[in-house]
């Protein structure tokens, strides 16, 4: 008989990295994602110390906050499970940064053996537990925007496009700026508002151009700079709703805003 050297085909715990951003501002997606991970039979597990994967900092070119912050996440992960995480750019920073900020320090080792370890949210569905979802909703257009860190870092664009594509009543709408930036970019948008500013208003003009009735995104900072975006200018158009939620809606599940 012939094993499998694979050593997430049977997968049954994960650790799930919240992300500061989700965590304080959409909780509600953050359960979503998880309530989708435990209808696949996973045992989701969430740190109740963690905070911030020290991304802000790392990309503001200052290494040794990022570090301070970074260091303090490392004891969160004990056991050899996947560390899923609902956000490209964190993943990006956990998986392809934290081994460059821990590089020739005693923490070394173990922040290479938990990069190996971390999967952005979308991909560990599609490629680890091969969820395909079962549409249960009516037809609609939809529009996706992925994060920088999503497409460039992780490649992930790819995993959220599958999931929406495996909806049988869903025609995902491809809007012109899509491999653009949305302007958020962490700090960014705090130092050059009027750069910022400008990209999120060519990137909503897109959005509104493909006339989707949902806008779809698995990173929360996107979201609320999108947000925020079409609520100062056009409430008409639809407020963007994170993967997870969406996937729930669309497959008959409860999410967690239905469930309170």
């Amino acid at each position: 008989m012939e094993t499998s050297n694979n050593p997430l085909e049977h997968v049954t715990d994960v650790y799930f990295f919240g992300t500061c951003v989700l965590d304080i501002f959409m909780p509600e997606a953050g359960m979503d994602a998880m309530t989708l991970l435990e209808q696949q039979g996973i045992r989701v597990h969430y740190p109740q110390e963690q905070s911030c994967c020290g991304q802000p900092a790392y990309s503001s070119g200052r290494p040794k906050e990022s570090f301070a912050v970074a260091k303090e996440q490392l004891k969160l992960f004990p056991n050899p499970w996947p560390i899923v995480v609902p956000s490209g750019s964190c993943g990006g920073m956990m998986k392809h940064h934290w081994p460059e900020l821990f590089d020739g320090t005693e923490w070394e080792r173990q922040a290479n053996e938990i990069s190996s370890r971390v999967y952005e949210w979308s991909r560990f569905l599609v490629d680890v537990l091969h969820y395909s979802p079962k549409d249960t909703g009516t037809p609609m257009k939809v529009a996706v925007h992925t994060s920088c860190g999503a497409r460039r870092e992780m490649n992930v664009h790819t995993s959220s496009w599958a999931l929406v594509d495996a909806l049988e009543n869903v025609e995902r709408v491809v809007h012109d700026h899509e491999s653009e930036c949305c302007g958020f970019g962490g700090t960014f948008s705090m130092k050059h508002p009027d750069i910022s500013g400008a990209m999120v208003s060519d990137k909503v003009k897109a959005l509104k151009a493909t006339e989707a009735t949902a806008i779809i995104s698995a990173d929360a900072g996107c979201m609320m700079n999108i947000g925020g975006k079409i609520a100062k200018d056009d409430p008409s158009m639809p407020k963007p709703k994170h993967l997870a939620t969406f996937l729930l809606e669309r497959t008959g599940g409860k999410t967690y805003e239905e469930q309170a």
